[in-house]
């Protein structure tokens, strides 16, 4: 009797983070769908509540419809859920509840949850998994305590879930906000208001630097030092936030519509929370429509750069920016290696900061290239500068807009969608997923070539 051997197909790690994506914001929609969860009690059209699903879980911020007054409370609990599991990302999320449920998690499903919670593997076990759950659960329990402070006196016993709200989205950095009642937008109407403005900055910063780095914290009585990869998102996250509250505060310091007829101490707050907002958050104190062309540069740099790696926020991540400095410090320094903080650094990973760029760029001008083409002919319409920053913003999941996504038309939203879910899994695991059957060519000789640069 003949054996048949049945090979069992497996879903690689960057195609399990991409269908569970996909799962999620599938749902979600669907959820939206449901007529109880508009505030009419009419049912949404399907193409607002897959942009809307796809924003939420993907931390964009970006909707198709006001979150406050369309949505009904159940539709609004709907986004903060999509909202949590985007942030925390999806496979993190079902390792937790195997992990609850008593399962035994094997090798491959640890390297599933490894690569949704950072484009390299680290050795965490599954400790790490439970301690990102509780410990982003403590984060935005101590945010909304804060926040309720002044919420509930402005909106009552519905400010309690204002509070719970803008907590998970500011630190899943997504950028959805319930507090426009007065129709400021966002967090316009509080941007004389430190306890709001630091509380909502504080959790973004601690959602941006990653779990990697929240790991080193916790063991640090175990390890007894900072790891290099902590070392170099600390730094950076500094350099970033002081140079970006500088930057924000010189160039708008004169402009009447955003800080201009502010006092000191209120333009440095503010600068302070659009340095910290721009890379990733959403969140946005004065309005981005307003701000000078020079300022909008900058805030397009700081969206594209993003946060650190495995955390709740886009971009190309700090880290990657720091290889990328010490490459060409190396090789002006005659070094054959790179180094930084006296540790060579692997050339995989110098490779692999080369293909993210490459990537993220060519990602960022289709999208740009799209939306300013479908652009609707009309006197009002966005400028290409203002196409160009939306589609750095939803591509680095920072969801601020200068009005450009807006505008757009049905093939423009469309593109945005995919703009937003290739931003959020990365194009790196995105083309992984798409890449079925590579022959790997590890013992591949071929002979020497040179080329000359420069």
């Amino acid at each position: 009797m003949p054996v048949i051997n049945k090979t069992e197909k497996r879903f690689s790690p960057a195609q399990t983070l991409v269908v569970g994506f996909l799962l999620i914001i599938a749902v979600g929609t669907l959820l939206l769908c449901l007529p109880f969860a508009a505030s009419t009690g009419n049912a949404t059209p399907l193409f607002d509540c897959l942009y809307t699903a796809t924003s939420a879980t993907c931390v964009i911020g970006l909707t198709a419809v006001d979150t406050l007054s369309h949505w009904s409370v159940f539709g609004q609990i709907v986004i903060a859920l999509l909202i949590q599991i985007g942030g925390l990302g999806f496979v993190t999320i079902i390792t937790f509840f195997n992990i609850a449920a008593g399962k035994k998690l094997g090798y491959r499903t640890m390297a599933n949850a490894a690569d949704g919670l950072t484009e390299s593997n680290f050795e965490g076990g599954r400790n790490i998994f439970i301690s990102i759950m509780k410990y982003s659960l403590i984060f935005e329990l101590c945010g909304a305590l804060l926040l309720s402070v002044r919420f509930v006196p402005k909106y009552g016993a519905y400010g309690i879930w204002v509070s719970i709200f803008t907590s998970i989205s500011a630190f899943c950095n997504a950028g959805f906000d319930l507090t426009s009642t007065d129709g400021a937008g966002s967090l316009i109407g509080f941007n004389d208001e430190p306890l709001v403005l630091f509380t909502v900055a504080l959790l973004a910063i601690v959602g941006g630097l990653g779990f990697v780095v929240w790991e080193n914290f916790i063991n640090i009585r175990k390890v007894k030092k900072l790891s290099l990869h902590t070392r170099v998102v600390l730094v950076m996250t500094a350099i970033l936030l002081a140079g970006g509250t500088l930057f924000f505060l010189l160039s708008e310091w004169s402009n009447p519509a955003t800080i201009g007829d502010m006092g000191f101490g209120q333009k440095l707050m503010n600068a302070f929370f659009c340095s910290t907002t721009a890379r990733s958050v959403g969140f946005n104190s004065v309005p981005v429509s307003e701000m000078t062309d020079f300022s909008l540069l900058g805030t397009i740099l700081l969206m594209f750069i993003g946060p650190a790696p495995a955390s709740t926020g886009g971009g190309i991540k700090v880290t990657t920016i720091m290889v990328m400095v010490m490459t060409v410090v190396s090789y002006i320094q005659g070094k054959n290696d790179v180094e930084i903080f006296h540790h060579k650094i692997d050339k995989q990973i110098v490779y692999r900061t080369l293909v993210v760029t490459v990537l993220c760029m060519t990602a960022v001008s289709l999208c740009f290239t799209g939306l300013y083409c479908t652009m609707p002919d009309l006197s009002d319409a966005p400028d290409a500068l203002s196409c160009l920053f939306d589609a750095v913003a939803v591509f680095s999941t920072a969801g601020l807009t200068t009005g450009a996504a807006g505008f757009a038309g049905y093939a423009g939203k469309c593109l945005l969608l995919v703009t937003m879910f290739a931003g959020r899994v990365g194009p790196v695991s995105l083309i992984m997923s798409l890449t079925m059957n590579t022959t790997k060519r590890k013992n591949v000789v071929v002979p020497d070539g040179q080329i000359f640069i420069g």
